[in-house]
């Protein structure tokens, strides 16, 4: 009788999970916002006897991604895809696979982040949406080294847009999965909390701060590269 209880319990329980999962991406709309956008980047000559490195993100990745650049030169052929697509949002799904249907290559390495858009979705939406990104990048580079990198402090506060409140939420919710995940961590948040001054804006960091996240990022990828 307990193992036909037992039976019925774990019946249930793969059912709500599933019931979850398809509640989830039956709530998975586009929610864009004024300006969006994509930038991807490859190398001038790929040199097809390094391994290939993605560094996936926004604009903050984007502004890093030169210095990790000219890090890895002659070590990896390093590539980027930033967007302002934000988790939650189907086209995300969409422009990454695209983008390594165009690409073509083999990736070792997915240094990744998203966190700095899609306001509009809740901490608790970007959190039930957070797995199936990371799906989409195991997908779009089998084998590959993932290297989750939390999202950075904002200098001042938007009402409408990013807080560090929200901020501190998502990277926890985030940091939750990863681990679970064995994901490796790059902790951009805590590094440029201690460089307050190296602020461009009240979100992006001047070249001096970027190099600085950039040198970093490459920290956590060379042990990668052997």
């Amino acid at each position: 009788m307990i193992r036909n209880h037992c039976k019925v319990w774990v019946a249930l329980s793969l059912c709500t999970l599933l019931c979850i999962s398809a509640c989830c991406q039956a709530q998975s709309t586009s929610q864009p916002e004024v300006i969006e956008w994509t930038w991807a980047v490859r190398p001038t000559q790929v040199d097809h006897q390094l391994p290939n490195v993605l560094l996936v993100g926004d604009s903050i990745t984007r502004n890093y991604f030169p210095e990790v650049q000219r890090e890895l030169s002659g070590r990896a052929n390093v590539y980027l895809f930033a967007a302002s697509t934000s988790l939650g949002d189907p086209r995300l799904d969409i422009q990454l696979n695209e983008f390594a249907a165009l690409e073509g290559v083999k990736f070792s390495v997915i240094h990744f982040n998203n966190g700095m858009h899609g306001w509009s979705y809740t901490e608790k939406e970007y959190a039930a949406f957070f797995p199936s990104y990371v799906t989409t990048l195991r997908k779009i580079a089998s084998g590959a080294h993932l290297i989750w990198a939390s999202t950075t402090p904002v200098k001042k506060d938007d009402p409408l847009g990013p807080s560090n409140k929200r901020i501190k939420v998502r990277n926890a919710e985030a940091l939750q999965i990863v681990n679970r995940d064995l994901i490796a961590v790059d902790d951009q948040y805590t590094l440029m909390l201690r460089y307050p001054n190296f602020y461009l804006d009240d979100i992006h960091f001047n070249p001096e701060g970027s190099s600085l996240q950039g040198r970093q990022v490459v920290g956590t990828i060379e042990k990668y590269l052997k």
